[in-house]
């Protein structure tokens, strides 16, 4: 509250008052808010009332009644018969106002469920002034304080519209500035025990660090709250595997469904029924238990081990440390668990609760081989310089298009990690995999132009339109319209590598085989399939995997045949006297004549597209 000089305080109270300014200067309330707040022991009347709005003041919690101004009942929306009020009843007014934001910063519980009963919530102090869920009219609440409001009332309120999270999310950076503060001094007495610091000096950089020790902090919980937008922009759609998500957990005996408030198997199918997905309130605790899953998984494995990701330790404390103390990180006693949490960080926070349990059930790697294929598809896809890159257009652009955004890299990161698993091979070497693909994907970036066919080249174009005029600069805009048609780059890397091509005409012959055979269309149908269950989710992932593997082995056939360029190799392939080609062409735009996709049809049409590999080959 103390961080911004444009916040217009219309409302505070706490045990002995209430303080109500109906039209306040944002900048003078600022300059007086922050007067009291450095006076000790100060209290609400230490305000001046001389600055406060007309109809407003400080009123002791301890009358008897108070009168309501016009001014007042026009910022708490009260009707015009409202002459007098309690305390109680003035702040329970106060906490149905439709404002912007209510910020909880104290000790109490102030809103429930219509469900529970005041006896249920337990803090009798705050029954006269307690409202429910259903009744808030704020558009957001942030939770500086602990237990604010019920579970049920939290979701409550967000399926009235409401945006919040929960009170262990808002409060996080708490308990992070902790476990920064407490690694940094590991670090620091490491270095004094070898004689690299005094204790003077490190005084003096314990102070220096303050505010980077701070962004670090920010920065985590920006991208908290970012996955817990991303999973509830998808929670719709994505609400089959929310719910196996928990069966799964409840099954390993690590969450009772009943003690978090998330809903019965009956609940879930009534939301499904009216296309509901899952609460911000809800998906925070299924965000929380993927961490401890996740963070379990990868610290019994041997990730923290793994020397690429040393970077993820350097990368964890603030500049200065990095340049003066790199090799005490390499011995912090805390060295395996910093990097387990920083890639249980990472790869929760961009992919969401399930994902882990999603990659492991599709593929049947282990928590430590999915680690390392989303490190080394976050590598290959420069998922950071895209990321970075739209928290920078942040507050510039509307929200659904960030969002849009992200979802874009997620659908990368997601297919490059599915890929890299379905390799064979026990483990993922990281540095080893960066290093065999990283350079055919900067050749398929820098001549992607070239390579795609002409309705793909113009879908390029109209997508990098569309990315700039919702306020994208030029160059983020060519990045994201291309990544639609970079979910097959490691295909197209793959069969340049085999087959010792270069990857340009790898990948020309790709788009245009995928274009004159209607494969890019078929991909994008089998990815639109709904996913009723975990089933439906292996058969669209397993349709997907043979789409691609099959358009590659064509590609590759393409390329082996004929003479001339890879124009005029696919050229003279598509033209040749072929009843199986022909076939399939006339099966596939039949196909595209149809309004509906379903499993079976989908599945035929791979099959025709697998006898043609076998016919071709």
């Amino acid at each position: 509250m103390l961080l911004s000089r444009h916040i217009r305080l219309l409302v505070a109270f706490d045990h002995r008052h209430v303080f109500v300014d109906p039209n306040p200067d944002s900048e003078a309330s600022f300059v007086e808010r922050e007067r009291v707040f450095n006076l000790p022991r100060s209290t609400w009347e230490d305000y001046d009332p001389k600055l406060i709005s007309a109809g407003g003041g400080i009123f002791a919690r301890s009358l008897k009644s108070i009168d309501i101004s016009p001014e007042m009942r026009a910022v708490l929306g009260l009707g015009a018969d409202v002459a007098h009020l309690t305390p109680a009843e003035l702040i329970n007014a106060a906490l149905k106002a439709p404002v912007d934001l209510i910020y909880n910063g104290g000790i109490g519980t102030y809103v429930k469920a219509t469900s529970e009963t005041h006896a249920d919530v337990g803090d009798r102090a705050n029954n006269a002034i307690r409202v429910n869920g259903n009744e808030l009219r704020c558009r957001i609440i942030g939770e500086g304080g602990n237990l604010g409001m019920t579970q049920r009332g939290r979701i409550e309120a967000a399926r009235n519209g409401v945006i919040l999270n929960t009170d262990f999310i808002d409060n996080s950076a708490g308990v992070d500035t902790s476990d920064h503060e407490v690694n940094i001094k590991i670090l620091l007495n490491d270095a004094m025990a070898h004689g690299q610091l005094d204790v003077a000096s490190r005084k003096a950089l314990l102070q220096e660090m303050t505010d980077e020790v701070a962004e670090l902090v920010l920065h985590d919980n920006i991208r908290q709250n970012q996955a817990l937008s991303l999973m509830e922009r998808m929670s719709v759609s994505r609400i089959g595997s929310e719910q196996h998500f928990i069966r799964v957990l409840e099954g390993e005996g690590r969450l009772d469904r009943q003690i978090e408030y998330l809903p019965s198997d009956a609940e879930f199918a009534e939301r499904k029924a009216r296309g509901e997905g899952l609460t911000r309130p809800e998906l925070s605790v299924l965000l929380s238990y993927a961490k401890m899953s996740v963070y379990g998984q990868l610290l019994d494995s041997n990730v923290p081990e793994d020397p690429f990701l040393s970077a993820e330790l350097k990368r964890y404390f603030p500049k200065p440390l990095q340049e003066r103390f790199a090799a005490n990180m390499e011995r912090h006693r805390l060295k395996r668990e910093i990097i387990a949490t920083a890639i249980t960080n990472s790869m929760v926070n961009r992919m969401g609760a399930t994902f882990l349990l999603r990659m492991q059930e599709d593929t049947g790697a282990s928590a430590s081989q999915v680690a390392k294929a989303y490190s080394i598809a976050r590598v290959l896809a420069d998922a950071r310089t895209l990321w970075a890159g739209i928290d920078a257009v942040n507050l510039t652009v509307p929200k659904q298009a960030q969002l849009d955004a992200l979802a874009l890299v997620w659908t990368q990161l997601r297919s490059m990690t599915r890929w890299l698993l379905n390799l064979p091979g026990e483990d993922l070497d990281i540095a080893a995999s960066v290093k065999r693909f990283g350079a055919g994907i900067e050749a398929l970036r820098s001549s992607l132009g070239q390579a795609l066919s002409e309705p793909d080249r113009a879908e390029y174009a109209e997508a990098r339109a569309q990315w700039m005029d919702q306020g994208f600069g030029q160059e983020l805009a060519e990045k994201l319209a291309a990544l639609p048609f970079q979910t097959s780059v490691l295909d197209i890397v793959r069969v340049a590598l085999d087959k010792e091509l270069a990857v340009p005409d790898v990948a020309r012959t790709y788009f245009g085989l995928g274009g004159a055979l209607h494969l890019s269309w078929l991909a994008h149908r089998v990815n639109e399939l709904p996913v009723e269950g975990r089933w439906h989710a292996l058969a669209r992932g397993s349709l997907l995997d043979e789409l691609r593997a099959r358009q590659s082995a064509l590609v590759a056939q393409v390329l082996a045949s004929g003479q001339g360029s890879s124009e005029q190799r696919l050229a003279t392939w598509l033209k040749r006297d072929d009843s199986g080609l022909r076939f399939t062409l006339a099966m596939l735009d039949e196909l595209r004549g149809q309004r509906e996709m379903d499993y079976p049809t989908a599945s035929v049409a791979l099959q025709r597209v697998g006898q043609l590999v076998a016919h071709a080959g």
